[in-house]
């Protein structure tokens, strides 16, 4: 491991807006009140990366709490540090494996979900690593309020498809649809939100995939 990733890792445990493993556990059906010290909605970035969209939404939505969850720290850091820097106090970060999501969030603890570039994992074999796929599927549904939404942006076509055919199979309610964010008429401040990615893929041209959908009216 490089030497800056050493310090990444180092300095985002001193963070106090980052809460690693098990220091996430005693936040369960308790993070609006417990972490944030209010009773704001909670809404969740999964694979967050280096936190631009969850650090951008808390910008947009100061009526919010928000928290990114990735589980490379080093990644987590620039997301941390940039919200501490400008002082976004709506804004957590938890370096944990999406697969154990239910060990830290309560049953409708969670208001919205945003899945922004994930790894499309396109092998057939990785097909249960998608997080679209029908386990990760399940826990949204346990964490989620009911009616709240998830939503997916990715440049992949293929996951893109594979998600819109899970939401057919599983009678999912589609909110918005679109296989070109940037030249529909959905697009606006929110969903212009750039991540690092996606500023390279516009860069070549390619098209930005959107769903939203929910699990209940």
């Amino acid at each position: 491991m490089g030497k800056d990733k050493l310090r990444k890792f180092a300095e985002v445990a001193t963070f106090n807006n980052v809460l690693q493993l098990d220091e996430g556990k005693v936040m369960k059906g308790k993070w609006a009140e417990k972490h944030f010290g209010n009773n704001k909605p909670i809404v969740l970035e999964l694979a967050c990366g280096k936190g631009e969209y969850t650090v951008n939404l808390a910008k947009y939505f100061p009526e919010r709490n928000f928290i990114g969850i990735d589980y490379k720290g080093n990644r987590i850091w620039r997301g941390a540090k940039t919200a501490l820097e400008e002082g976004i106090d709506n804004v957590a970060f938890l370096r944990i494996q999406i697969e154990t999501l239910l060990d830290y969030f309560a049953a409708g603890e969670v208001d919205e979900i945003w899945i922004t570039f994930p790894d499309p994992q396109p092998q057939i074999s990785r097909e249960k690593k998608r997080l679209t796929s029908d386990k990760f599927l399940e826990s949204y549904k346990s964490v989620l309020k009911p009616g709240g939404c998830v939503n997916l942006k990715t440049d992949n076509d293929g996951l893109h498809a594979y998600t819109c055919e899970k939401l057919q199979e599983l009678k999912l309610l589609t909110h918005a649809k679109t296989e070109d964010l940037y030249h529909s008429n959905l697009i606006d401040d929110v969903l212009s939100i750039k991540t690092y990615y996606e500023k390279k893929y516009l860069a070549h041209n390619k098209n930005i995939n959107y769903l939203k959908f929910s699990f209940t009216a």
